[in-house]
């Protein structure tokens, strides 16, 4: 048996481990919904870092700065300043207005059916984006990892996706913060040990590291060039570069405050005082994390060089591949471990808040009014949507295939959170007039226009050339969703949504009324 196989079976069975010890812990929908919101502050700020530092952040961002240089790094620019709208505008009020999700903060003061229906279409839409993106990313890595035992790359995401719904199903969001903690103290041990080791290289020299950065050789059309990594313009052409740039920094920045999975974090927590708290240990971890991953992709284009990485499964597997130039069979065995075990965390939290939101926004408060004789039931049907969830992000991932890069797919999705669901949560808390019309237009405009530009673009293909030049459409679809958001409101006025604005504000702000942790 080969040391990957060995090492991943390691993971799994502590995985499983977990879920079952929390399966016992997880009765009744606060315990599966929310861990009975009693994770404490440095545990859920490790796990919000997992549930963050995706596929995207490890195999994705190291892909795309080993082969686009500086300009593949603003990605990790755009990933470390998001958390600081979370901090600053997001925690505190989400988790004392809320209880499960979202769509709680919304429906406070506003008419719960039409807005828990448009925010839990929100939810799904954008959960399944960055599912996908995860799914390509675990079967590419794992199907390269254990190729000589002849797995194929949908056999692996496959596989990756059964284990993902048994964490979920079975253990709810206890199993899947532990997951979480697990993965983010592997990822970051791993993440300084391959930085020490690229390092090493260089004796530890800064100046040499960069130097060797300015003549990077690779094959370019069939022809040996040499690049400047260090100088934009490898990803970001003219005449769009600029604007695509700018796109990306705004879906990354305004996107994370807008991510279901890592809003649904905050409700883990007894109290708004333990939710900042959180989010200062995830900031930390977090920023560590994407500064380090300069020397992943920089250390793979030099190290490793771009031909390689191209014929040894594409972009994602820059970090994987760094790993065995630098220590191995064992060390790729473990990065890749590493890796996989982030892919697990990740998805595990995805389909955990689009199950949620489906159960109790969809079914239990739109379709039954928020009346249910059993109390189970919303539980019971959480289960069934992970299932259904699991099997679409499974399907499209394989129609996909290991080639597309996992990093520029979530920065689809975040482009998606932040033009449908961050105007709608701003004006909710911070908008006495907001009204229910106005979140409708909001979420529907933004989530329609941030879809209809992807699909336009040159991401998708289906036009050429593209109607829509951006390769993200953040910047014209966040300022439409904050229109629609707008226009929506003006139409009329609601009273009522008026009349309950004080008492948002005062229970955002003190945390009176808010929902309590339950007993051990």
């Amino acid at each position: 048996m080969s040391i990957a196989l060995v090492m991943f079976l390691a993971f799994v069975v502590v995985t499983l481990g977990i879920t079952g010890w929390a399966a016992r812990r997880s009765s009744g929908a606060s315990a599966y919904f929310a861990a009975g919101r009693r994770i404490t502050g440095w545990q859920n700020g490790i796990a919000v870092a997992g549930d963050y530092m995706s596929a995207a952040s490890f195999l994705g961002i190291a892909g795309i700065i080993a082969f686009q240089g500086y300009d593949g790094f603003m990605y990790s620019v755009g990933w470390l300043v998001a958390y600081l709208t979370v901090l600053l505008i997001v925690a505190e009020p989400l988790r004392n207005a809320g209880k499960y999700t979202m769509a709680d903060v919304l429906a406070y003061r506003l008419s719960p059916r039409p807005v828990r229906a448009m925010a839990s279409l929100s939810t799904l839409t954008v959960s399944t984006f960055y599912m996908i993106a995860q799914m390509v990313g675990a079967g590419a890595l794992v199907s390269l990892l254990l190729k000589d035992s002849g797995l194929s790359y949908e056999a692996a995401v496959i596989g990756v996706g059964v284990l993902m719904i048994i964490y979920v199903v079975f253990g709810g969001m206890l199993a899947t913060t532990w997951v979480q903690i697990v993965k983010a103290i592997l990822l970051m041990a791993g993440t300084i040990l391959l930085s020490i080791f690229v390092m090493s290289r260089f004796e530890f020299s800064f100046p040499s590291f960069f130097e060797a950065l300015t003549h990077v050789t690779y094959t370019e059309n069939g022809v040996q060039v040499t690049r400047d990594f260090l100088q934009p313009g490898l990803r970001f052409k003219p005449p769009y570069g600029a604007l695509d740039l700018i796109s990306l920094g705004l879906a990354l920045i305004f996107g994370t405050a807008g991510l279901p999975h890592i809003l649904v974090r905050f409700y883990t927590v007894p109290d708004a005082k333990t939710a900042r708290t959180s989010v200062v240990w995830a900031m930390a971890i977090i920023g560590t994390f994407y500064i380090l991953t300069t020397f992943l992709g920089f250390g793979a284009a030099t190290l490793v060089g771009r031909d390689t990485i191209a014929a040894n499964g594409g972009t994602n597997m820059s970090a994987p591949l760094l790993a065995r130039e630098l220590g191995g069979e064992i060390f790729f065995a473990f990065v890749a471990a590493i890796a996989f075990a982030t892919i697990l965390a990740v998805v595990a939290g995805l389909t955990i808040s689009a199950s949620t939101s489906f159960a109790h926004d969809f079914y239990t408060n739109v379709i039954h009014h928020g009346k249910m004789k059993d109390l189970g039931e919303e539980v019971r049907v959480a289960r069934i949507t992970a299932f259904v969830v699991g099997a679409v992000a499974m399907g499209i991932a394989i129609l996909l295939g290991p080639t597309a890069n996992v990093a520029f797919l979530v920065a689809l999705a975040f482009a998606v959170a932040a033009s449908a669901n961050l105007p709608v949560i701003l004006f909710s808390v911070f908008w006495r007039r907001f009204n229910t019309t106005g979140a409708v237009a909001g979420l529907a405009t933004g989530l329609i226009a941030s879809i209809a530009l992807i699909l336009i673009g040159p991401s998708v293909k289906i036009f050429d050339p593209p109607i829509f030049p951006l390769e993200n459409p953040g910047i014209l679809s966040i300022p439409l969703g904050f229109i629609g958001a707008v226009l929506g409101t003006l139409i009329g006025r609601e009273p009522e949504a008026e009349d309950k604005f004080d008492e948002l504000i005062v229970r955002a702000n003190t945390g009176i009324g808010a929902e309590k942790s339950t007993a051990h």
